[in-house]
């Protein structure tokens, strides 16, 4: 059974850093390709950053340069380093994978942006 536990999110101030992590378990986690989404409250959800196996990375025009997506193999774990961050990130953060095209999901983690 595939499990993704998301960790990591909180209140910060604008400007600062937080680092989110998955930890996924009842994969191959080397194999697949694992991805960072966030919902904001009204809006949609959509795909903040992914990695894939071979250690590619892809990341949405409004974090480049401010997030960076990771992955520690031997621990089963990807990360979302975030740095500079604004208030428009405040939304909830999921982790994701993709397996014999079924998504799983996460439960999230909030991140809020404010003063």
């Amino acid at each position: 059974q595939v499990q993704l536990v998301e960790s990591g999110g909180g209140l910060v101030q604008p400007g600062g850093s937080l680092r989110l992590s998955c930890a996924a378990s009842g994969i191959a986690f080397r194999l697949y390709t694992m991805r960072w989404y966030r919902q904001a409250v009204g809006k949609q959800r959509e795909l903040v950053a992914h990695i894939t196996g071979g250690l590619s990375t892809n990341y949405a025009d409004s974090v480049k340069g401010r997030f960076t997506i990771s992955r520690d193999n031997a621990k089963n774990t990807v990360y979302l380093q975030m740095n500079s961050l604004k208030p428009e990130d405040t939304a909830v953060y999921y982790c994701n994978v993709q397996v014999s095209m079924a998504n799983y999901w996460g439960q999230g983690t909030q991140v809020t942006v404010s003063s």
